[in-house]
Parts: structure tokens; C-alpha cells; sequence
């Protein structure tokens, strides 16, 4: 029907314009909707990937015949081993696995190729950082079968016999940190992380976004508090709400997940402190950005959807393309989630989070930069 009837189309055609120009008005919101599903595209379409692959190794080799480099030769083809140096002692090694800068350490031990070409069956030792059984199963699986036939080509001649044998040489993969590849040990102190960022991100955004809609904004405006005191009056309620979320998970990991807790909780919650207060500051630029609530949800989901993605929590870190790590690598989730994992699983002290511990400061400090520069002392 048309004219003053049941339905009118010219009621309805303008009601349809109506909220098109809204939508063009509220550009955050159109900026979202646009957003959104193309940053989904690309992170999951490019960056997402369950078989990692060119993973960091190192060679502790103290023999070096020609076996020893059919065997690193064979690695590196393979696609999953990427051999970054040599190393001299088993403490250098031991140091990049528990820094994280490492996922394998290759040990082939003394007289390895004169017991090989004698038949005594010598063994190799692979070392595996299993704090994420997902970024390790394949890799280990691969080399269990090429380190056996890669060395078909050289036990040729004299030492033919060799391949007759059941198997010429003993594999012994040492999964450290995680040998039963629980995934609870590595979801567990991830979601730490994962939740701090979701909920003080949101909680912040909306702080002074509610206070400017319901007007209260005015008198805190009329005030001699300067903006450092506002921020910092704003962030320290929700660093308390951050420490004790932080508590209930770590209760919830001991006792109903018998995660293994074996480094300084003290130290965790100390450089806890500038992940929680990174979290807060995003927030808070947030807020002063976003005209209203929902505004700031959107913000705050804009910033949340890379952070778990990117990070290593869902997915293996290595395992991403070089452009996504190099976007992770600027997020501080990515940098907490190897401090907490280093720390709880391996016993990490403060030399070796440093190198994690410094860019979330230095996120806290951008972040605090730009909420202070944004913030305003009138209300236009």
C-alpha cells in the first residue's frame, strides 16, 4: 500500500537514505564494517598456518665428516629445519632455547661417522623447545624419517651392508619444557594474556567514553586535574582488576590444570605490571577517540582480533609469513605470551625475558604519548 496506508514505500525509501547517511556520518563505525572482514581475509587467508615450517636450529656438532653434513644438508631440504649457526657448548644452546630464539638443537656427538661406518648404530640428538607441541610435532616427525634415509646416498660400496640394517643409526628426540605435548600447558598461561587484553582494552575504552555521554565529563573538565592525573587515575583501579584475573587463572592452572608452575611467580607479577598497563593505555587512547560506547567496542575489537591471531596464541608464531610475524612482533601480547610461557614452563629469570620485557615498555610509553597528546581539556 502507499499514501497514508499500512506501508509507505516513500516513507520507507527515505527511512532506507536516512540511515545510509548516518552510516557515512559515523566513519568509525563504516571504517569497521569494511575493516573487519578484510583484515579476517587476510590473517586467516595469509598468516594463518598449522604447519610451521624454516624453524630456527642450531648445530652443537663434534664431529664433522661427511655425514654430519648430509644429515644438516638433508634438514635445511626438508623445509622445516632452517639452520641459523654452530654452536660451541651445550650452555650457548641451552640459552637460545630457553630465550626462545631457537625451536631446535641438532647434537651429534664425538667418533659419530666411525661408529656409524662400524655398524654400532651411533645416535643423534634432536632437542625440541615443546612449549607449543603444535609448532615442533611435524618438524620432529619429518626428521625421525630423514635423517634415516638421507644417508642411503653415502652408505654406498664397502659400506652397502649398513643399509641392510634395521636402522643405521638411534634417533632420540628430547621435547623440553612440555614432553608429553599437553596442550593445556601451552593454552593455559596464554590466556593470561588473552584475557587481560580483552578486558581491560574494553573496560578502559569504555571509562571515559561513558563519563563524556552522560556528561560527567563536564565537571571533571572544570577541575584542576591535570591529564597525567586523569589517566593515571583512570588506569590504577583496573591494574588491581588485572592482578586479580591474573590470580584466578593461575589458581585455575595449578589446581585444575596441574600446569607446571616452575619459575618465580613474584617476577611474573612484577613485569606484569607494564603488559597491564599497556592494555590500559590503548584503552584510554581509545576512549578519547570513539564518540561513544559502542565506538569504543569497536576500537577495542579492532586492536583485540590481531593480537590473538598474530601473537602465537591460536596458531604457531613461526609458522606465520614473514610480514605477519614482523606485525606480531609490534603487538605486546606477542612478547607476554613468551614471557609468561618462559617463565612458568622453563624457569625463565629476568635476563631472559628482558628481551620480550623491553618493546611492551616501550608500547606503554607510545601509548601513554598518544592518549596524552589526544586528550583535551575542553570539551570540543
Amino acid at each position: 500500500m502507499t499514501g497514508n496506508g499500512f506501508f509507505s514505500f516513500r516513507r520507507f525509501r527515505a527511512m532506507v537514505g536516512k540511515e545510509f547517511v548516518q552510516m557515512r556520518r559515523d566513519r568509525i563505525t563504516f571504517a569497521m564494517m569494511i575493516g573487519i572482514p578484510i583484515l579476517q581475509m587476510i590473517i586467516f587467508g595469509f598468516a594463518i598456518n598449522s604447519d610451521p615450517k624454516h624453524l630456527p636450529t642450531v648445530i652443537l656438532a663434534a664431529d664433522h665428516s661427511v655425514f654430519t653434513r648430509t644429515i644438516i644438508s638433508a634438514m635445511q631440504n626438508s623445509g622445516y629445519f632452517r639452520v641459523i649457526e654452530n654452536v660451541a657448548s651445550e650452555t650457548e644452546a641451552d640459552l637460545l632455547v630457553k630465550e626462545g630464539e631457537v625451536q631446535f638443537v641438532l647434537s651429534i656427538p664425538e667418533q659419530f661417522s666411525r661408529r656409524l661406518v662400524r655398524g654400532e648404530n651411533p645416535s643423534l640428538l634432536l632437542t625440541a623447545d615443546a612449549t607449543d607441541p603444535a609448532a615442533t610435532s611435524n618438524a620432529v616427525s619429518a626428521f625421525r624419517l630423514l635423517a634415516e634415509s638421507a644417508l642411503s646416498r653415502d652408505l654406498d660400496g664397502p659400506l652397502q651392508h649398513l643399509r641392510r640394517t634395521k636402522a643405521p643409526l638411534d634417533i632420540i628426540v628430547h621435547p623440553r619444557f612440555n614432553p608429553e605435548a599437553v596442550t593445556q600447558y601451552n593454552i593455559v598461561p596464554g590466556l593470561m594474556g588473552v584475557v587481560l587484553t580483552m578486558t581491560l582494552v574494553i573496560i578502559t575504552a569504555l571509562a571515559m567514553t561513558r563519563e563524556r555521554e552522560r556528561g560527567t565529563m563536564e565537571n571533571l573538565l572544570s577541575t584542576p586535574v591535570k591529564p597525567m592525573e586523569v589517566m593515571i587515575g583512570k588506569i590504577m583501579p583496573y591494574i588491581i582488576v588485572g592482578y586479580v584475573q591474573m590470580g584466578v587463572i593461575l589458581l585455575a592452572g595449578r589446581f585444575l590444570f596441574k600446569v607446571p608452575m616452575i619459575g618465580n611467580i613474584f617476577l611474573l607479577l612484577a613485569v606484569s605490571l607494564f603488559f597491564i598497563a599497556a592494555n590500559l593505555g590503548v584503552g584510554l587512547t581509545f576512549s578519547t577517540i570513539a564518540r561513544n560506547q559502542l565506538q569504543a567496542v569497536q576500537m577495542a575489537f579492532f586492536f583485540f582480533l590481531p593480537s590473538i591471531l598474530l601473537s602465537g596464541f591460536m596458531f604457531p608464531f613461526r609458522g606465520m609469513p614473514v610480514w605477519a610475524q614482523h606485525v606480531g612482533e609490534m603487538l605486546p601480547l606477542t612478547h607476554y605470551l613468551r614471557i609468561v610461557r618462559g617463565i612458568l614452563l622453563k624457569g625463565n629469570d629476568f635476563a631472559h625475558i628482558l628481551p620480550n620485557l623491553w618493546p611492551i615498555a616501550l608500547f606503554l610509553l607510545i601509548a601513554l604519548s598518544v592518549g596524552l597528546k589526544r586528550y583535551r581539556r575542553t570539551l570540543d
